[in-house]
């Protein structure tokens, strides 16, 4: 009997812990990804050029690309650039705006791609999805998954807590993304790939019931591994399903109506716990709503700055931003009344935790 099994895009190398990037020119080395260096190396302001500065003497000929990265035309011109001259590969250090706007350059040229992250905000450190602005409009690009994935929990120390604590929120949101799923298969038969919801899951629930915060390494650690988990159930599935659902819609809402409102992490746990009162699952209520107040992240809207009618605005105009998703906003399909109503119960049900 043959044994079937499926080949799956993963990274070469994955490493958490504190001083990893101190060893980046030997895991370019030993992964056979750049033996002499001969890479670009792509940072974004803040950190990224303190530790550029620290890994070149190990690089040799690295050149040193600085962009603000977070659109797709920053992306396009950081793509001329990698075509000055033959690179081995691309190594983005910094943010998740670094990292995407890496990512897409590096794929436009067939680039391996090595990610160095310097903060937890959401599970672009390791997914094949690239969220770049273009017009005004955030939209999510297919990209290649980096080759390896660096988090180095010293930098990540020295980063903003508040964007850290945010990558908190994006990964509880994949209890929420794989209800939306589950609920996709009951209603429409899509089918559900076991593999990646298992990877999805796996990190949301570590995070969502461990103690510690971001001050303790056991903590971040997880919380680093979930996100990197929930960008490879991204990779093994092929789409952010895995990951995003009603949560994602509303995050991507708002970003639309209300640019600047709260970060991407923020704004995907908020709305995770909406659509998981919205499914009336009280006991994955609680256990959100109680991770949230314990890493003290919003859950309200008026814990963002939006007033209770711009919410039923972002909840509306939600499922346009993935037209072809069900989740359980497309299946209640409320009116303004109806989410209106839906909304002052759940500032009700908030409040009482």
């Amino acid at each position: 009997m043959p044994l079937l099994a499926r080949s799956v895009q993963t990274p070469l190398h994955i490493d958490v812990r504190r001083g990893a990037v101190s060893d980046l020119g030997a895991i370019l080395a030993d992964g056979r990804i750049s033996s002499g260096g001969d890479v670009a190396v792509v940072v974004g302001p803040g950190q990224g050029e303190k530790i550029a500065d620290l890994i070149r003497p190990s690089l040799g000929s690295a050149d040193v690309y600085m962009t603000a990265g977070g659109t797709l035309d920053a992306a396009i011109e950081l793509g001329a650039k990698l075509r000055s001259r033959a690179y081995d590969a691309v190594v983005a250090i910094g943010g998740g705006k670094t990292v995407d706007t890496a990512k897409y350059a590096a794929t436009r040229y067939a680039l391996p791609m090595v990610s160095v992250a310097t903060s937890l905000a959401n599970d672009g450190v390791a997914s094949p999805v690239a969220s770049l602005i273009h017009d005004g409009i955030k939209g999510s690009y297919g990209v290649h998954i980096p080759i390896a994935v660096i988090v180095d929990l010293d930098f990540v120390e020295n980063g903003p807590e508040r964007v850290n604590r945010s990558g908190i929120g994006d990964v509880i949101s994949n209890i929420s993304a794989l209800a939306d799923w589950e609920l996709a298969r009951e209603v429409r038969g899509e089918p559900v790939d076991g593999l990646a919801a298992s990877l999805a899951r796996m990190g949301a629930e570590a995070v969502l019931t461990m103690p510690g915060d971001m001050s303790d390494d056991a903590f971040v650690t997880v919380l680093a591994e979930a996100l990197i988990s929930s960008g490879l159930a991204m990779a093994v599935c092929g789409s952010s399903r895995p990951s995003s659902g009603g949560c994602h819609e509303i995050m991507h809402a708002t970003d639309s109506l209300f640019p600047g409102t709260a970060s991407h992490g923020e704004l995907a746990g908020l709305g995770a716990l909406f659509c998981t009162f919205l499914r009336g699952d009280e006991r994955r209520f609680a256990q959100m709503s109680d991770c949230l107040v314990r890493h003290q992240l919003p859950r309200t809207p008026a814990d963002v700055g939006l007033s209770a009618q711009q919410f039923v605005e972002v909840v509306e105009f939600a499922p346009k931003t993935r037209p072809d998703r069900y989740t359980i906003i497309e299946h209640l399909a409320m009116t303004p009344d109806e989410i209106s109503r839906k909304l002052a119960e759940y500032v009700d049900a908030v409040a009482r935790r």
